[in-house]
């Protein structure tokens, strides 16, 4: 049985809808989400965008459906499940968008993600572009403090995602990173990250502009994604896939360490077996993050990590948010303000 603001209540809400997949998104009304007895129902206040709005549109991958899209949420606790005790109706708090089963966390600790039956909201579950969303108590965390609320619905994802890289990649103080595709939330995130560690940071874009923020937010240098690198690195933060992957390997320096969480260019890449072995080079798959990581990740965001924000836009002007997102057009995170 569920505590507070609208427990008893069961009425229709507003979302952006995903009816099919392959599909397109419309307003509508979907059923009040119910609240579990280790629930937490939140009221967003920001969401965010992420490149799953898109691919769930193309059935890559395909959602449970009807599917309401939305992996970053900050926003106000609605109510509760009777088991949870540590947030109550009217706190502010953000959602941490990767959702791990209690066994799994028991067995495999900081990497949960690596146990069965782990999801991430607005994929394997409805996410936050509506007036309500659930999510397992345990996956809801107070609002940093001092953090605008655009700031704290930018941050889960991008920045959960970076973290864990960066730490399955080793990065440490003194060494060099490269981060492949800088526009993204990721890429963004990832570069406030491997400063803070006391890395030597270069970055890759295919626009000029971005390059020069880029360095204006502290990288050492910045390149055409589409030229030549003239560097050579100890780790690279891949995201792009096939369009970069040729480069990014051969970018790093023999020991170094390539990770990558994505492929926004495509899902295939070729690998050269003799640079591989003979660079003795690591490639290094990441997903997401692990509760004890978001913890670190928020203590972060509340001790004044940059958190990138593009452009805010109003929830009515999904499709507008979705197109810029699409085309690339962003640096950093696009952000939803919900009325």
């Amino acid at each position: 049985m569920s505590r507070g603001a609208g427990a008893l209540a069961s009425s229709p809400v507003r979302a952006w809808i995903l009816d099919e997949s392959p599909g397109s998104y419309r307003e509508g009304e979907v059923a009040e989400p119910p609240v579990g007895d280790d629930d937490v129902r939140v009221r967003p206040v920001t969401s965010a965008l992420n490149h799953m709005d898109l691919w769930v549109t193309r059935g890559m991958p395909r959602p449970p459906l009807p599917h309401v899209p939305g992996c970053d949420v900050a926003g106000v606790v609605e109510s509760v499940g009777g088991d949870v005790d540590h947030v109550a109706p009217g706190d502010e708090v953000v959602v941490n968008p990767a959702v791990s089963p209690l066994d799994a966390v028991v067995a495999h600790g900081i990497d949960s993600p690596l146990g069965a039956g782990f999801q991430i909201v607005g994929e394997h579950r409805w996410g936050g572009h509506a007036d309500l969303v659930v999510v397992p108590g345990r996956n809801v965390v107070a609002r940093p403090p001092g953090r605008t609320w655009e700031e704290c619905a930018a941050y889960p994802l991008a920045t959960l995602t970076a973290w864990r890289m960066l730490r399955r990649a080793r990065l440490t103080a003194g060494e060099s990173v490269l981060i492949v595709g800088i526009g993204g939330g990721v890429g963004a995130a990832a570069l406030a990250l491997a400063q803070r560690a006391g890395a030597t940071v270069y970055a890759t874009s295919r626009d000029e502009a971005k390059r020069r923020r880029a360095v204006a937010a502290g990288a050492a240098d910045a390149f055409d994604s589409g030229a030549d690198w003239p560097v050579t690195v100890d780790v690279v933060v891949e995201s792009v896939g096939p369009a970069t992957w040729e480069r990014s390997v051969r970018a790093l320096r023999p020991g170094g360490r390539l990770v990558v969480c994505g492929g926004t260019s495509g899902p295939k890449v070729e690998l050269s077996l003799p640079r591989l072995f003979f660079k003795q080079i690591e490639i290094i798959g990441s997903t997401m993050g692990s509760y004890p990581e978001f913890d670190q990740v928020t203590h972060l965001v509340a001790t004044a990590l940059p958190v990138q924000v593009d452009e805010v836009f109003d929830r009515a002007d999904y499709p507008a948010a979705l197109e810029r997102l699409r085309r690339g057009e962003q640096l950093g995170k696009v952000v939803m303000r919900h009325g």
